[in-house]
C-alpha cells in the first residue's frame, strides 16, 4: 500500500512537473513569435473587457496598434522616467528599485509601491490578469526572463506602448492620445506625453475631459523635469 500511494505521489508530481514544462514552453513560443509579429490582443485585455462586459454586453476595448516610430519621443521618454529609468541598463529586474519599494511599503504597512519594471508589466499584460494570486509573482518573474532574453529593449518599449491601459477600456499609445486630448500618439506634447505617463499606476481613474487632480498636476509635473534625462532605445 505504502509502495503504491509513493508510485501515485511520484506520477502526479512528475505530471505536474510536465505541465509547468509545457506551459513554459507555451509562453517562450508567443515570446519569440512576438519578436517581429504584433499581438492581437493580451490577457490583461481579455481579462478587462471581460468584467466590461458583465455591465454592458456590447462593450468594446479602445486599441491601435502603432510602430515604434510612430510614437511621439515625448511619450517613450515619459514613460520611462516615470516607470523605469534603468530601462536599457538592467536585465529585467531593478533591484535598487524592489528594495526601496519593499522599505516603502514596510514603512506604509501596506503596499503602495511596486518597484516593477517595464519588462515585468510587460510580462503580467501579455500572459497574466490583474488577479492577485500567490503563483503570479513567480511566473511573471519566469516569463520576464525569457523577454529579456530574446526581444531587444526596442521591441519591449514598442510592445509595451501599445498594450498598457490609460483609461477604462483604453489600451495602447495611439488610443490613448485620442481619447485624453484628441491627438495622435506622433504628435504628444511633453506635457500631455508625460500626463500620460502620470496616469501608468491608475489609469482608470481618469477619464475623458476630467479636470487634473492636485496629484496628477504634481506627478505630470515631477515627470516632465525628469524626461530630458531618459535614454530610450
Amino acid at each position: 500500500m505504502l509502495r503504491w500511494l509513493k508510485r501515485v505521489l511520484l506520477g502526479g508530481v512528475l505530471l505536474a512537473l510536465i505541465a509547468l514544462a509545457a506551459i513554459q514552453f507555451w509562453f517562450l513560443v508567443h515570446i519569440w513569435y512576438w519578436t517581429d509579429h504584433n499581438p492581437d490582443v493580451t490577457s490583461f485585455m481579455r481579462h478587462r473587457l471581460e468584467k466590461m462586459r458583465e455591465k454592458n454586453p456590447r462593450a468594446t476595448l479602445r486599441h491601435e496598434w502603432l510602430a515604434y516610430n510612430r510614437i511621439s519621443v515625448n511619450l517613450k521618454r515619459a514613460i520611462v522616467a516615470a516607470e523605469d529609468a534603468k530601462f536599457l541598463d538592467h536585465e529585467g529586474f531593478d533591484w535598487e528599485g524592489i528594495q526601496k519599494a519593499a522599505e516603502k511599503n514596510l514603512r506604509k504597512g501596506k503596499i503602495v509601491a511596486g518597484g516593477s519594471t517595464i519588462s515585468q508589466q510587460l510580462a503580467k499584460n501579455l500572459f497574466l490578469s490583474g488577479e492577485r494570486v500567490w503563483w503570479r509573482k513567480a511566473e511573471e518573474t519566469a516569463i520576464t526572463v525569457m523577454i529579456e532574453t530574446i526581444m531587444t529593449k526596442r521591441r519591449i518599449l514598442e510592445i509595451y506602448l501599445n498594450v498598457i491601459e490609460w483609461g477604462n477600456g483604453v489600451f495602447g499609445a495611439e488610443a490613448a492620445a485620442e481619447y485624453h486630448f484628441g491627438a495622435a500618439a506622433a504628435d504628444l506634447t511633453p506635457e500631455q506625453a508625460a500626463e500620460l505617463a502620470a496616469m501608468v499606476p491608475s489609469p482608470r481613474r481618469y477619464g475623458a475631459g476630467d479636470p487634473d487632480t492636485p496629484y496628477l498636476q504634481k506627478r505630470t509635473a515631477l515627470i516632465l523635469s525628469r524626461m530630458n534625462d531618459a535614454v530610450v532605445p
